[in-house]
């Protein structure tokens, strides 16, 4: 039996799930929320690098790194001791009332690693969800106008001015009343599954943004009472879904245009996950406001809301957080864009080239997988039916994803019907390896079922 500091690739030694961890669930139902997604039941005791080990002693392999949130592993050290020094400081201040010199170091980074040469302003918060309100604030504020345009498919969170842009699932929506926020949504630029009738030769993001320009701009979304376009450049809940590669700069173009302010939702596949620091900088746009959380802290809680300089230019108590650039977090923080600046970003886009390709070869032995797609380290599977029909088959994604936990492998479903890898950025060809081959005997094992 390896321990969790020697091994390199996982080991399941109990069934699943095993003792400790029925005790831990057995409370768990009784006294924690039901409104939780638990797929399996991984109960984790500690980590390391990119592998987990359970409360039994089981050892996983972690291609979900905590939805995204783990980009330099489990455990790292560098990351330790800096939450260390800064805690032994002071762990708290309000910034909404005073100042610290770590709040502004910050800033002053976010500047000079995000497009635009502009000047930006931050303001800090707890999550991505208060970072998506912080940004939608700004727009609406600055503007003067209260309408949004966001995406089928979009999750920006699910407090109730997130939840308002939000259009995964029916069922974060459900039991909530109406929304709070006048939001239209439109179809997400999804070169596989574009929903609108495209002319010939015309791309998915061409047709999102004439559909946009035809009927919401002459029907319900004046642009003249539009705050703001909010979209993720890698689509994250929704599927991972890479749009095409005109999608973000059209949509620049009608936001220039009509003096739309388009706020880049880079929470999920920001800090490095697509081989770039910033998933939009694979299309060369430049937004006027980024939000920012999950892996920018690596698992402690810090959202941001970029915005450039005028956009954020509001009066003193319009918008604060008590926590928000918590001293602890920032330095995380800063230690994080030091570790991958420093080559994981590299490592995302090798890997990711390589586990593309790897999964490309199981897509040509499994008729149902439709596609396989994603940048960096930021990879969906999508499953079907039939690839004539394209009808999703989400019953059987989750089989594979439950199977594949069943043989060490953490990974989490995303959209109707994909699989999603989000591995740190730290790994080693050998756990691409691993991971494609687990993918590939669960899909064998779940058709037989």
């Amino acid at each position: 039996m390896q321990t969790l500091t020697e091994a390199k690739l996982p080991e399941i030694i109990t069934d699943l799930p095993g003792p400790r961890a029925k005790e831990v669930l057995e409370k768990d139902h009784r006294y924690i929320s039901p409104s939780y997604t638990r797929p399996y039941p991984l109960v984790m005791k500690r980590g390391a690098r990119a592998l987990i080990e359970d409360v039994d002693g089981n050892i996983f392999l972690d291609f979900n790194a905590g939805v995204a949130v783990a980009a330099v592993g489990h455990g790292n050290p560098e990351i330790a001791e800096v939450i260390a020094r800064q805690a032994r400081e002071f762990t708290h201040i309000c910034g909404t009332d005073y100042y610290y010199p770590q709040m502004t170091e910050l800033a002053e980074k976010l500047n000079q690693v995000t497009p635009g040469s502009h000047l930006k302003r931050v303001h800090y918060s707890n999550s991505g969800a208060e970072a998506i309100e912080g940004a939608v604030k700004a727009a609406i504020y600055s503007t003067g106008r209260s309408k949004l345009i966001a995406f089928r498919g979009a999750f920006h969170g699910r407090t109730f001015g997130a939840l308002s842009l939000t259009a995964s699932r029916a069922t974060q929506r459900r039991g909530f009343g109406p929304q709070a926020l006048d939001v239209t949504h439109v179809p997400y630029a999804n070169p596989l599954r574009c929903p609108l009738d495209r002319r010939s030769g015309e791309s998915a993001g061409k047709c999102v943004v004439r559909y946009i320009e035809e009927s919401l701009f002459k029907t319900t979304v004046p642009p003249e009472d539009c705050a703001a376009i909010v979209v993720e450049a890698v689509q994250g809940e929704g599927g991972y879904i890479v749009p095409s590669p005109d999608f973000l700069p059209e949509l620049r173009r009608i936001c220039d245009e009509h003096g739309i302010v388009l706020i880049l939702d880079e929470v999920q596949s920001g800090m490095g996950k697509t081989g770039k620091m910033w998933a939009v900088g694979h299309s060369g746009v430049v937004p006027d406001i980024i939000c920012m959380a999950k892996a920018i802290a690596g698992g402690l809680p810090l959202g941001v809301t970029l915005a450039r300089a005028d956009l954020m230019n509001w009066h003193v108590g319009a918008h604060a957080s008590t926590f928000g650039g918590n001293p602890v977090a920032i330095a995380a923080s800063l230690k994080i864009f030091e570790l991958i600046e420093n080559g994981l970003i590299d490592n995302a886009a090798v890997l990711g080239v390589y586990l593309l390709d790897r999964l490309q070869e199981i897509k040509e032995k499994h008729s149902c997988i439709a596609d396989v797609r994603g940048l960096g380290l930021m990879i969906g599977v999508e499953l079907v039916k039939d690839r004539g029909t394209m009808e999703p088959w989400p019953e059987l994604r989750d089989r594979v994803v439950v199977d594949c936990f069943h043989h060490g492998l953490v990974l989490l479903g995303a959209g109707e019907s994909t699989i999603r890898l989000s591995p740190p950025l730290i790994i080693e060809r050998d756990q691409a390896d691993f991971a494609v081959n687990v993918i590939d005997q669960a899909i064998e094992r779940c058709l037989k079922q």
